[in-house]
């Protein structure tokens, strides 16, 4: 057997095909725009233009670390409530026109920032309303990857979401070094170019989602069979005949009959019912599990660093805007790669499970290494004395900077993402990513928050406490995280310990609704289907 990049579940080598992975990356322009939009503000802060512009020049640190933390801050909220209240759009209009109104809130967001002219309210405002947008986009398009993927290569798939989200990142910071580096810091055009071009992933991916058709599994949850068999054909590349088309279908189908059997007709009894399907056996567990990956993800430290990135590297003792950006843009280089490594090789090969496992416990190191450094030498006390010579020590500092970049990125980041998009039965699961992803964007905000005051206050001790959390990260994921990889999306339930009575349910409903089955199939017989979108309703 030789070497692959991909799961060894028997799927068939057709499914891994050109039109899936384009559509993953087309659907991943949003998170271009999300990596993008939340590192360019780390950057754009620290120009001068900006600082003057926006009155930050002339104010004490206390009252910066304010102005900055409400900056960064509101982007947050707005995620957060985004990703919360956009699931009921995403079930009743499907995913991609839920993606499509996203992308138009953000566009509108982003506008505002880059038109506000040295107004804070509308700095505010702008950061808010792109925030829904992308808080929307991070709820839609993982769930979007997800529901079309193969399992063999889903951890791939939806790896791409944060490879360009990580590759915005890394655009964000460079974009600002040069921006610095060449353009004028008395015009307005310096901070204005970095915010404007926040725009253009979202106008590709307006541009390019009316080629990507809606889910088969949205199809399938409000039963238009042949939609959905159509559909799943033309994205798997294989005849709607074909043996693993229909076994992906009877799956789907046993999971929407055991769902629609016990929530029944009447829209009265729908709450209650999301409600306690939240809490049933083998539904909490993934919740509880989903909720504190989230948590866990920021909690390892890294925003501290993407948001504040300049900000770090002052506390190593990098003088000078210029030489501060320059210093980040290579953070940003450190992370697109840890993604990539996770997306091609260890998402699918090595798993989740263990990928959080030494993600955590190898990742602290970098952390303990930067605590202790800052403890001992305190490099911005030496800075401000005139002293900028660095000894080899304080370049290790810097490459424990671009280190843990990488492992983050290799494993806790994108893991956490795949997961929580993949674990949660169909009936709910756009309400159980929107609860997940509104939590990782409320942690998000607290740690963005939160991060000026502990620079300053803490120094050393911001490291070391984020260190000590990563270890403890990885201790829960030993104990509570099953692995996943190589499962199809309706195979979850075993795996999280559903009870055998509900699944046998969805069984029963199968058969009860055989005859109406084998009347749809019956239509079901075109060898393939030319045009995604004559089936996208």
């Amino acid at each position: 057997m030789g070497f692959n990049l991909h799961a060894d579940n028997g799927d068939p080598p057709e499914v891994r095909n050109w039109r899936v992975h384009l559509m993953a990356i087309i659907m991943s322009m949003g998170s271009l725009a999300m990596g993008y939009d939340t590192a360019v503000i780390g950057g754009t802060m620290a120009l001068d233009s900006f600082k003057r512009d926006f009155g930050l020049d002339n104010v004490s640190q206390h009252q910066r670390d304010t102005l900055q933390g409400n900056i960064v801050s509101t982007f947050q909220a707005g995620t957060f409530f985004g990703a919360l209240l956009t699931f009921p759009i995403g079930e009743k209009i499907g995913r991609k026109k839920a993606i499509m109104l996203a992308v138009a809130i953000f566009l509108v967001g982003g506008t505002l920032m880059t038109c506000s002219n040295g107004h804070l309210p509308l700095i505010y405002a702008g950061r808010a309303i792109a925030g829904f947008g992308i808080g929307s986009v991070s709820l839609l398009v993982p769930v979007y990857i997800a529901e079309t993927s193969p399992p063999s290569i889903r951890g791939r798939l939806v790896g791409i979401f944060e490879i360009l989200s990580q590759g915005g990142g890394m655009c964000g910071f460079w974009i600002n070094y040069i921006a610095n580096r060449t353009i004028s810091v008395d015009t307005k055009t310096q901070w204005i170019i970095p915010l404007a071009l926040q725009l253009l992933p979202g106008v590709l991916l307006l541009c390019g989602i009316f080629w990507c058709p809606e889910t088969p599994r949205w199809y399938a949850k409000h039963e238009r069979w042949e939609d959905a068999s159509n559909t799943l054909s033309w994205i798997r590349n294989i005849p709607t005949d074909h043996e693993y088309v229909k076994g992906e279908l009877e799956e789907m189908r046993a999971q929407v009959y055991s769902g629609n059997s016990r929530l029944g007709t009447k829209s009265s009894k729908k709450y209650k019912y999301y409600v306690s399907r939240l809490f049933q056996k083998g539904t909490r567990n993934r919740m509880g599990i989903g909720l504190l990956l989230m948590a866990f993800q920021n909690l390892t430290g890294v925003n501290i660093i993407t948001y504040y990135s300049p900000r770090i590297f002052e506390t190593l003792g990098i003088q000078g805007t210029d030489t501060k950006l320059f210093a980040t843009g290579f953070y940003g280089v450190a992370k697109t790669l840890g993604m990539i490594i996770f997306s091609v090789w260890l998402v699918e090969k090595v798993g989740r499970r263990k990928g959080l496992i030494w993600g955590a416990f190898v990742g602290s190191l970098p952390m303990w290494y930067l605590g202790g450094y800052v403890f001992k030498n305190d490099p911005t006390a030496a800075a401000a004395r005139g002293d900028v010579a660095r000894s080899g020590w304080g370049y290790l500092a810097m490459v424990c900077v671009y280190l843990y970049g990488l492992i983050y990125c290799a494993t806790w980041q994108g893991i956490t993402w795949v997961y929580c998009s993949e674990i949660f039965p169909l009936d709910i699961r756009m309400l159980c990513v929107a609860i997940t992803t509104a939590d990782q964007w409320l942690w998000s905000f607290i740690i963005s928050r939160t991060t000026p005051y502990m620079i300053t206050s803490l120094g050393y001790g911001t490291y070391m406490f984020f260190a000590s959390l990563m270890v403890c990260m990885g201790v829960w994921a030993w104990w509570f995280v099953l692995e996943t990889k190589g499962k199809s999306l309706e195979e979850m339930e075993e795996i999280f310990g559903v009870q055998i009575s509900e699944r046998e349910e969805g069984e029963e409903g199968v058969k009860e609704d055989l005859s109406e089955k084998k009347s749809v199939e019956a239509k079901l017989m075109p060898e393939h289907i030319e045009n995604p979108n004559a089936v996208t309703g």
